[in-house]
């Protein structure tokens, strides 16, 4: 079994009186797809931004690579190598591809000049094009707008741009959402091939049915607590379907 790098222990978040998460237990293993489940309010959200350093834990402690630390801000999470993808996928459409690729990112590719930088426009192009091949993604120009793409080819920059900067933990926010089957298959081919670039990939989702297809194990968290974690092998798709609406495998008659 593969050492995690990222681990939860006993994690927990309150907002005053509102207790977001219980006692998380959690593990995130190179090379391998992690599904994050849970209905709207089970906690997944608040359990992102303590991952991206949005939000510190009232208790508990977060382990990268076995060694405790602490996850400051988005900033140094990004340092450590946490790649986060919103929903919104953190781009502007009015950009091009290669400028939203190297969004954020500009002082890596900058040459320095007196008194300012200046963009290597030609070589962030060449970077962003490479990169997106690597991952089997092909965008013959990388000077087009990213309004003018669907939201798969949306999704397969940002998961393309956190793998070319070696991140070493992806986490995936709804990335099939809204997407057409076509298309869905595609971002899912792209979180297979992240995994097989060693990269560990966090996928949260509603649709049991892509994780499922992806995920080597599942973390269902119910009411803010972990539910149970389960490899993909021991639990089925109804199993994951009752976790997440009643936090146990079984499913419960409602008494009418």
């Amino acid at each position: 079994m593969t050492k995690a790098i990222l681990e939860l222990s006993n994690v927990s978040k309150s907002f005053g009186r509102v207790h977001s998460l219980r006692g998380v237990n959690l593990t995130v293993r190179p090379g391998e797809v992690l599904g994050l489940l849970g209905d709207n309010g089970a906690g997944k959200s608040t359990l992102i931004k303590v991952l991206a350093g949005v939000h510190q834990p009232t208790s508990g402690d977060i382990l990268w690579d076995g060694v405790k630390t602490n996850l400051d801000s988005p900033r140094v999470a990004m340092m450590r190598g946490i790649s986060v993808v919103y929903q919104d996928l953190g781009i502007i459409p009015l950009l091009s591809i290669w400028r939203n690729f190297f969004l954020g990112r500009e002082d890596e590719v900058s040459r320095k000049l007196p008194f300012h930088y200046q963009l290597r426009h030609s070589h962030m192009r060449e970077v962003a094009r490479g990169a997106l091949q690597n991952l089997g993604i092909h965008i013959d120009d990388v000077d087009l707008t990213v309004a003018k793409l669907s939201g798969g080819e949306r999704q397969s920059i940002a998961i393309a741009r956190a793998v070319h900067f070696q991140s070493k933990v992806l986490i995936l926010d709804e990335p099939t959402a809204a997407l057409s089957l076509k298309e869905t298959a595609k971002v899912l081919a792209y979180v297979r091939e992240a995994r097989n670039q060693g990269v560990a990939v966090v996928l949260i989702t509603h649709n049991i049915a892509h994780a499922y297809e992806v995920c080597d194990r599942f973390t269902v968290l119910f009411h803010g607590s972990v539910a149970e974690t389960a490899d993909r092998e021991s639990v089925t798709e109804q199993q994951l379907a009752n976790l997440i609406n009643t936090g146990t495998r079984e499913q419960r008659r409602i008494a009418v």
